[in-house]
């Protein structure tokens, strides 16, 4: 457990296992502690980076807004500084959005991407789950106090009295709109994409997202198959798939099958 100056910030980060490196980045509110439950599966099989994402967790707030893209700098900066030069790269969540940005932005440094229950832009979650977010602010920060997330910002952030202002700033974040179609259907490395069957985005959004990695042409022999691969994990919502065993049975196939090269 260490922390890395890069970028103005902080970052605390985790290592454990041996192997190839996997980079795990968690959820709004959340920290390294979100993959607790399913930890012992990955550092079976891999080496674990997990990250504390700006604001969150042990990485301290660093004055500026919160968004994707710088989010994306800084974790490929701590990979730089790690001397990491090609990853696999899990992100859940808020933590999918980082990740997705880091492979677009820095593709030579992902080998291969799993996104967890992320949308490819704003319009992607269910409209509840947009209406929620859009009411992330100081008052809703308020209204968490004393829940499980609050309790462990609480126990491990810097500025324990930072809390309201990550609401704040999430809030923010949440409210902008964002497309990222064009980019994903450019990305060069194979693409995991997992999502709950009673997730926070619709399925037809996991289609439409698959759809731009080269899935879903529905060949009956398989000879056009991407390399990327879609997963929707049966009795789980987007609270709990994180958690679930279900996800490193999905996620370490995905990292150990070969490709098939394109064309």
């Amino acid at each position: 457990m260490s922390h890395a100056d890069v970028n103005g910030l902080r970052i605390w980060y985790e290592q454990s296992g041996a192997g190839r490196p996997l980079v795990l980045l968690h959820g709004s509110y959340g920290s390294t502690e979100a993959f607790a439950p399913t930890r012992r599966a990955f550092v079976a099989r891999r080496r674990l980076i997990a990250v504390d994402l700006p604001g969150h967790g042990r990485t301290a707030d660093a004055d500026r807004p919160l968004r994707f893209e710088s989010m994306a700098d800084d974790v490929a900066a701590l990979l730089r500084h790690l001397d990491l030069p090609e990853v696999d790269l899990l992100g859940y969540s808020l933590g999918g959005g980082v990740a997705l940005r880091t492979a677009i932005q820095h593709p030579t440094l992902v080998r291969r991407l799993v996104l967890v229950s992320t949308p490819c832009r704003r319009g992607g979650w269910h409209p509840d789950a947009l209406a929620a977010m859009s009411a992330h602010d100081e008052r809703a920060a308020e209204r968490m106090r004393g829940t499980p997330a609050h309790e462990r910002y609480a126990r491990v952030a810097p500025r324990p009295q930072d809390w309201p202002l990550l609401w704040a700033r999430s809030g923010e974040l949440l409210r902008r709109d964002y497309d990222w179609s064009g980019e994903v259907a450019a990305l060069p490395m194979p693409v995991l994409l997992v999502y709950a069957d009673a997730d926070a985005i619709p399925v037809r959004h996991m289609a439409d997202f698959f759809g731009l990695l080269g899935g879903g042409r529905g060949d009956a022999d398989g000879a056009d198959r991407p390399a990327s691969r879609l997963a929707v994990l049966p009795g789980l919502t987007h609270a709990d798939v994180v958690a679930s065993p279900a996800l490193p049975a999905a996620v370490l196939p995905f990292l150990t099958h070969v490709a098939r090269a394109p064309g």
